[in-house]
């Protein structure tokens, strides 16, 4: 079995800052791409940021400039730093990674359950 398991949602005023991470567990045998999605009520889930393996990094729009990602490829984990947060940045945010799990014989994605990021005005 593999878990993704977020950390570091919460409350922030417009214009804070938070950092999330995630951490994969589990029977893994290689990890691609890690990442961060993120749904916001009434809408489909979105890209926010991507990281591989080497460190190339895509950002949503939205995101580039305001949040940064990063990842330490040993503990399989990857963490979002988001500054400049904005109210329309409210949402669940949900951990990715396109990974290989011991017995499948190829990359599959897999998702962590998500957390809540509420930023107030």
């Amino acid at each position: 079995q593999v878990h993704l398991v977020e950390f570091g949602g919460g409350l922030v005023q417009a214009g804070g800052s938070l950092r999330l991470s995630c951490t994969a567990s589990g029977s893994i045998l290689s990890i691609k791409d890690m990442g961060w999605y993120r749904q916001a009520p009434g809408k489909q889930r979105e890209l926010v940021a991507l990281i591989t393996t080497g460190g190339s990094t895509n950002y949503a729009d939205s995101a580039k400039g305001r949040f940064t990602i990063s990842r330490d490829n040993a503990k399989n984990t990857v963490i979002l730093q988001m500054n400049s947060l904005k109210s329309e940045d409210t949402a669940v945010y949900y951990c990715y990674a396109d990974l290989e799990s011991y017995g499948l014989g190829t990359y599959m994605d897999f998702w962590g359950k998500g957390t809540l990021v509420t930023v107030s005005s």
